[in-house]
């Protein structure tokens, strides 16, 4: 039991084929409470209740910043503590660079980057009270080969911005016990692609991995139940790719 006893909140998470309900699944079979956050559409209580009875579903908005501090305060009252944050949140967009807008740039960077830093603000004072915590960010392989399959410019920028954000959390909070990491998935088979993507393209694609297949949502969910526990507890600021091998060269 990994993370026995600790709570654990997962942006995003209400998505049952997506990367933050499988973070959630295995964070609680690992012993977390947990709390999953999404928008009231995605239903995020019905989500937690999947998981089961003792774990919360809370509705909140991470591009909105009393409604993280809402959220993160809820969460101090059910369970008393906040042990883990995974910022998983984030929207993606397949457009070129000159085809992206103001109202794009703004939508895309206002959840993947804005969000890591308003739910990161949400729940630091908690862990500095603590002088303990886990903050994991979700990036992208995008962020680091220049583009994606699916994600715009904008959507690399984006990630790119999370790594950088986390890094530098990493070194002001790691004097108080507090660890930030980053994990950089590469093309996984959640439903951000569902419809996007023809069963050819993705042998195609799976072609080009060396591990010869595209990600699962529990590849990503492992990473971060890793960077959560005292398994990762020598390691901030680190970037964790889980990509199959796509970017050896």
């Amino acid at each position: 039991m990994l993370l026995k006893d600790k709570v654990a909140l997962i942006t995003g998470g209400a998505g049952l084929n997506g990367l933050g309900f499988a973070t959630a699944r295995l964070m609680a079979a690992h012993g977390a409470r947990v709390v999953v956050l999404d928008l009231a559409g995605a239903q995020p209580a019905a989500a937690a209740a999947q998981i089961g009875a003792q774990h919360l579903g809370l509705v909140a908005d991470v591009t909105d910043k009393v409604s993280c501090d809402a959220a993160a305060a809820a969460v101090l009252k059910a369970f008393g503590r906040i042990d883990v944050l995974v910022n998983n949140a984030g929207i993606t967009q397949p457009v070129k660079t000159l085809e992206i807008t103001g109202a794009d740039y703004d939508r895309i960077l206002d959840v993947s980057l804005r969000g890591t830093l308003y739910m990161s603000q949400a729940v630091l004072p908690a862990m500095q009270a603590q002088r303990s915590g886990s903050i994991v960010c979700i990036s992208s392989v995008s962020a680091q080969r220049g583009g994606g399959i699916l994600g715009g410019p904008h959507y690399s920028a984006a990630k790119a911005g999370v790594l950088g954000l986390a890094r530098a959390m990493a070194r002001e909070f790691a004097p108080q016990g507090i660890r930030v990491n980053c994990i950089t998935p590469g093309l996984i088979g959640t439903d951000i692609i569902k419809g996007k993507l023809t069963e050819e393209k993705k042998a195609e694609i799976a072609e080009t991995i060396p591990l010869a297949r595209l990600g699962r949502a529990d590849d990503i969910g492992g990473a971060c139940v890793f960077l959560a526990s005292e398994l990762s507890a020598y390691c901030t600021g680190i970037t964790l790719d889980v990509n199959g091998g796509m970017l050896i060269h």
